[in-house]
């Protein structure tokens, strides 16, 4: 044979081989990525499920729970007595139910919690500080939503106008100052109640510590007498507060993305789709460079 016949067959057989092998190694791949997909539907270890429909007071929990079988311990061996836990406003921290059985969990979707700032291992402390975080956050974007409306259609002692969003660096220095002094204030009195005293000898131990008796966003400010002496009425309103707290927060995120995009007031952006949706050339009469 010539040597074009033989370089021909050489060609041939690696070709073959090289096929046999890359189906081989696809077979092994598609078996391999089977078995992954078939091993996420198998049953894990056994081990205490909790289900809970949470809802905004006690007398609303449902809570279903799969126990797990427990040896019997000697009667000989003696077991640490119960710590008991003195009730905060009525709440006593519960480690077996989420987020320890603070209220805030509503119908349709009861305990929601899809990124795991309360799963199963989060210590009290974490759970009671983001509680506070989340409290301090909602208190601040309802006075927020409320500002919005008022700053920009209210008229302002010092000549402030246009969207809120630009309305704080037209601000004089001196309210600006005594504004930052307030909440520095504030913050501090805050900080003061809840939180404990720092060491800074051992600065880990006392980082980010609230106090075991404060109760998370319980200053103890309440000048029109609103916070109940019952636990269950108690539950109810912190319930309402924080409903109310989170939709503010998201009412405050879209009212400051709507102003930084089209740099119109609320009131205005209303104005602008009104005479959009009427059939009005909403830029008639503007001037070259003016928002309108």
């Amino acid at each position: 044979p010539t040597r074009s016949t033989l370089m021909h067959s050489y060609s041939s057989q690696f070709f073959k081989i090289n096929i046999a092998t890359n189906a081989t190694m696809m077979k092994l791949t598609i078996l391999s990525a089977t078995v992954a997909a078939t091993a996420a539907f198998a049953p894990a270890n056994t081990l205490p499920v909790t289900k809970s429909a949470l809802f905004s007071t006690p007398t609303e929990e449902e809570v279903v729970t799969t126990e797990s079988a427990t040896t019997d311990i000697p009667a000989d061996i003696p077991q640490p007595a119960s710590v008991a836990v003195k009730p905060i406003n009525g709440w006593v921290p519960d480690e077996s139910l989420p987020c320890y059985g603070l209220p805030g969990a509503i119908a349709p979707t009861g305990y929601f919690d899809p990124l795991g700032f309360a799963q199963t291992g989060i210590t009290l402390n974490e759970i009671k500080r983001n509680r506070e975080a989340e409290v301090m956050h909602g208190r601040v974007a309802m006075i927020a939503c409320l500002g919005y409306f008022a700053g920009e259609q209210l008229p302002s002692p010092f000549g402030i106008t246009g969207p809120a969003n630009d309305q704080l660096q037209q601000m004089p220095a001196i309210p600006f100052v005594m504004l930052a002094s307030t909440i520095a204030a504030v913050e501090i009195r805050r900080a003061r109640i809840g939180w404990v005293e720092p060491d800074f000898g051992d600065w880990s131990k006392t980082l980010w510590k609230l106090r075991d008796n404060y109760y998370p966003g319980d200053v103890g400010f309440d000048p029109l007498g609103l916070k109940p002496t019952n636990a269950k009425d108690f539950a109810n309103m912190q319930t309402k507060e924080l409903q109310n707290g989170r939709l503010a927060m998201i009412g405050w995120a879209g009212m400051c993305s709507q102003e930084l995009v089209n740099h119109r007031t609320i009131m205005g952006t209303i104005e602008f789709y009104q005479k959009v949706f009427a059939g009005v050339n909403p830029y008639e009469g503007c001037g070259d460079g003016v928002i309108c």
